[in-house]
């Protein structure tokens, strides 16, 4: 059974091109960075952020005078996420900001707004709404500008890009990912536990993974994908981006909120605990529970992740490791002695932030957070103490 055709250009490119260069995740500066430990410094570079857009110029402006509705086409980009430099509307008038057919749309009323949520596709499409339909120079004042956006690449950009880096994507031996609709039918349980995992959209040009933790409004990712409330209210969270069949490539209807506030964060165990501005829309996903456990050498393991901006694959199974997923060592060291768990499970860039689960409880046993076979993530047991004032 194959993966998805989704970026697999790009992970092909990215695994061929492995070198035994340690590597440090961002955003700490050397300065802040723990002392090395001996696996640190043996192993190879940490999956890290992915970067998977760019910014691009515009220049535009829409008004009640001239012209209200303007299109924005980049030839095959993932998505496009408008920036508004001027946003001021009569009382009742609002944008919208949406696919051509419509069928993914975003309104804004409020003269607050900065960055509209991005469309999925190449092409967004703004468009000024009056509710009163009275056109008078004194609307001459009123108006809206976009100065930029956030474009995705083009899976042709993001291998290239990928090729030009020269960094290991941590898949150990062969990429036994699959999508995570694979499992539907035979894993029903590990099937749904990837539900309550999404993809993060940082700035409109960087990629993480995060996940649902616990049944109130709280999410979990890397302190090195974001670590403020400024990153956080700057980050979307993408639900249910996945196949809807096995190999497809084709996404369902993807649920877009927002990062909202930081509850939480630490370096040394590369955690941040956040909340999002729209708990109601994604509280149906459902949510993980971190366990307050060491895990067990040889513990079967599953993770549930974007590798690569993917839509949601399932690692379970390794080539590398007999078959199964498995823990290779509880305590293994990452950015503290003993912090981490290490296994063979296939990652990638983009992966970071992701719950690696025990395949026999379905509990969270680590954080995944750095590369280079093995594997490894922050402790769960760790993180549970240290957020459980939040929980």
């Amino acid at each position: 059974m194959k993966r998805t055709t989704v970026m697999v250009a790009v992970l092909a490119v990215v695994g061929a091109a492995a070198i035994a260069t340690p590597l440090l995740l961002g955003p700490m500066a050397e300065a802040d960075q723990p002392e090395q430990t001996p696996n640190q410094i043996s192993r190879e570079a940490e999956t890290g952020v992915l970067e998977i857009g760019t910014i691009e110029e515009v220049g535009t402006t829409l008004s009640y005078l001239t012209s209200s509705k303007q299109v924005l086409t980049y030839p095959e980009a993932e998505y496009v996420k408008v920036h508004f430099s001027r946003l001021e509307l009569m009382p009742g008038d609002y944008v919208t900001v949406s696919d051509p057919e419509g069928t993914e749309s975003h309104r804004y009323e409020s003269n607050e707004v900065e960055w509209a949520t991005s469309i999925s596709g190449d092409t967004a499409v703004v468009e000024l709404h009056s509710t009163s339909g009275v056109v008078s120079d004194v609307l001459s004042r009123y108006g809206i500008s976009v100065d930029k956006v956030a474009r995705g690449f083009s899976t042709g950009e993001l291998a290239q890009r990928a090729k030009e880096r020269q960094r290991t994507e941590s898949v150990c031996g062969q990429d036994d990912q699959l999508d995570a609709v694979c499992y539907q039918s035979d894993e029903p349980k590990i099937y749904k536990n990837s539900a309550p995992v999404a993809r993060l959209l940082i700035g409109g040009t960087t990629l993480c993974t995060a996940f649902r933790i616990g049944e109130e409004n709280r999410m979990l990712t890397n302190n090195h994908c974001f670590e403020n409330n400024s990153q956080a209210r700057s980050t979307e969270v993408w639900f249910n981006y996945s196949c809807e069949e096995c190999g497809s490539g084709t996404v369902g209807t993807v649920t877009k909120v927002r990062g909202e506030k930081v509850l939480d964060t630490d370096r040394t165990y590369d955690y941040t605990l956040f909340t999002v501005d729209d708990f109601k829309a994604v509280k149906k996903f459902g949510h993980l529970n971190l366990a307050t456990r060491q895990a067990r050498a040889g513990e079967e393991l599953y993770i549930p992740q974007h590798p690569g901006g993917a839509p949601t694959q399932i690692a379970l199974n390794s080539d590398a490791d007999g078959g199964a997923c498995r823990v290779e060592d509880p305590t293994f060291d990452g950015y503290a002695y003993d912090s981490d768990v290490s296994y063979y499970c296939d990652t990638a860039f983009g992966s970071s932030g992701s719950p690696v689960l025990s395949r026999e409880t379905h509990e969270v046993i680590a954080l995944h957070h750095f590369g280079g076979c093995p594997n490894s993530g922050v402790r769960s047991d760790i993180v549970a103490e240290r957020i459980a004032q939040h929980m």
